[in-house]
Order: C-alpha cells, then structure tokens, then sequence
C-alpha cells in the first residue's frame, strides 16, 4: 500500500494506525518481547493493514554501514568461479552481509573505477574482485584506496592498501613435479597453460624450481592453452620424437584429455610407458583411463578466504597476501619408468 503522493506507509504511519508512540513500533519490530501483547497485537495488525516494509539498508546506513559487499568479475576465463563463488556467499552470508555482483572485462582504468564507483553508491563496504590476469592487477595498482579492495586468484598484488587471496599454484606444480622425480623419473616435461594467466604462470615456476632443486637439466616445455586440443597437439608432438619422455606434468586436467586421446593413437601406455600428472582435479578426473593422479584446489575456501580477508580490512587489519595450500591426490596415472 502506498499513502498519499505516492510514498510507501512509514513507521510514523503505522504508529498513528495502532494508536501508539512511534517508539512503541520501534520496540515491536526490534525486540517484540518488551512490549505488552496487546499493544504488540495492535501494533502488528496495523502493519499488516499499511503494508509497511522497513528499509533496512536505511537503518544501516544511519549506523555507518550498509551490510553489503561488491564482487567484481575481472576475466572471462575464470576456471571453476561458480564454486568461488558459492564460498564467498557462504562467507558473506556467515558474516551477516548480501553480495552485489558487477563485472569488468579487460577494459582500461577508467571503466574499472566506474565499476568500483557503482558499488561504493551503493554503500558497499567492501570489494572484492575476482581476477585471472596481471592486467586486472596492474590497474587496481592504480585505483586509489577510497574502499577496502581484496583480489582473488591474483598473484601477488604489491600494492599495501590492497588484501590478496590465492591458491598456491607454484607449489601444486612442485607437488606435481616431485612426485614424479621420486618416482624415478629422470625427466619431467611440462605442458603449460595460455601463459598470459596467473595460473598458467606459476605453475611455470613451480615446475621450473622443482626441476632446478633436483638438479636435474630442464627439458623443454610444450605451450598449450588449457584445452584438450592443445594437450593433443602436444601429446602427438611428444609421441612423435624418437624417445618420448617417461613422465608428463600438464598444466590442467582439461589438456590431460587431449594428452592421453594422442598416446592412445600412438599406442603409448599410461602408465607403463609415460606418467601422467595433470592439476585441477576437475570433476570426473577419477574415471580418466586410467583415474588421473592430479592437484586438487579448494575454489570454495578460496571464496571463503576472500571474503575474511575483505571483513578483515574493512576492520582495520593490515593488507596482506594469503596463501591457500593444494594438495596432490595420487590415483593410476603414475608410476616408476620402465626404461
């Protein structure tokens, strides 16, 4: 119901309806016990005559905070974001906040801040943004610092004003890598992502500091793209030379499709003639011929993390970099060489 001029029923409304102090309506939609049951009765009865809603956002405000938090979406090509988010509305929703999603492309700095200033008017406290190149980085560099800002899956953002949340990917590449070394395998190829992300490029350095530790010589490495194309590619290219290697770490389930499609043409096995370690541990990675030994990433936690680094700031707590651990689950598609 709407009163005259247009204006939804208010408090003052209401109380004039139920015959009592505007105080008294106050007291029966915060704390209804305090108040007689009668004139809680009137009370509600005359709520439900007007149709009053209270605007909770406008009690917030009047308290110095709106309970809301922005996500921004900085990449088209953001693996697993679904269960990102699912943890960062689990974690907001914990923490008594609602979530205002915006999205910001790989546009220049102005439309960056646009985005920003969008969720500030509408009394964010908070933004989180979600990205998956160092372009999204680089310019939250040069976003000045008028709203607490934490970045998920970022790298590490230089930038002290700024909390940043992500999974270890250099270290599953370790994890990866060693595995294989223990195994026996005297060298490990490496089959990367698109090398313009984050993920792809510290999984270069995982692999690369792994190799190095051992002290064995670095073969050469394959660039893929995160595709099962590019992982056949490489797999017919692998196949092709006249040794192929005995133990491959890819740098995603995905190309681990299109890796074991090329060794099954070339009649190479997995894993008696090459192991197989991919990274991701994508769903239905354990019904692979044969089960994929891979790293597995908890994108839910990295929702979660995102969203108490961001509380934490808006706290007052200092802007740090947080890093979430991975964990390397061994299934079929490794094993010692046999040559």
């Amino acid at each position: 119901m709407t009163r005259a001029g247009g204006r939804p029923p208010s408090m003052v409304d209401v109380a004039k309806r139920a015959g009592v102090a505007h105080v008294t309506v106050s007291r029966v939609l915060n704390d209804p016990d305090s108040v007689r049951p009668a004139t809680r009765e009137r009370v509600e009865q005359a709520i439900a005559e007007l149709g009053y809603q209270r605007n909770d956002m406008a009690r917030a405000l009047k308290r110095g905070r709106s309970g809301m938090l922005g996500v921004i979406i900085a990449g088209a090509e953001l693996f697993e974001l679904p269960r990102v988010l699912l943890g960062v509305e689990e974690a907001a929703h914990a923490a008594g906040y609602w979530v205002s999603m915006a999205s910001w492309q790989s546009g220049g700095l102005e439309q960056l801040n646009a985005t920003i200033d969008r969720l500030v008017g509408q009394a964010a406290e908070g933004i989180a943004v979600i990205a998956d190149r160092s372009v999204a980085a680089r310019a939250l560099e040069r976003v000045g610092a008028r709203i607490p800002l934490s970045v998920v899956m970022s790298g590490d953002v230089p930038n002290p004003a700024i909390g940043s949340v992500e999974l270890d990917q250099e270290l599953g590449a370790r994890l990866a890598t060693r595995h294989l070394l223990e195994l026996g395998h005297a060298q490990v190829v490496h089959i990367s992502g698109r090398l313009g992300t984050f993920d792809a490029q510290a999984r270069v350095r995982g692999w690369t500091a792994e190799m190095q530790a051992s002290g064995t010589a670095l073969p050469r490495m394959l660039e893929g793209d995160f595709t099962a194309r590019s992982g056949y590619r490489a797999g017919m290219a692998l196949a092709s030379e006249p040794q192929p290697p005995t133990a491959v770490f890819a740098g995603n389930d995905q190309m681990v499709i299109g890796l074991l499609a090329a060794f099954a043409e070339q009649e190479l096995r997995v894993p008696q003639d090459v192991s197989v370690v991919g990274f991701d541990d994508m769903a239905g990675a354990d019904y692979f011929v044969p089960a994929l030994t891979t790293v597995r990433q908890d994108f839910r936690q990295l929702g979660r993390r995102s969203i108490e680094v961001l509380l934490e700031l808006i706290g007052g707590a200092e802007a740090r970099h947080h890093l979430i651990a991975p964990s390397l689950v061994v299934r079929r598609s490794t094993a010692a060489p046999l040559r």
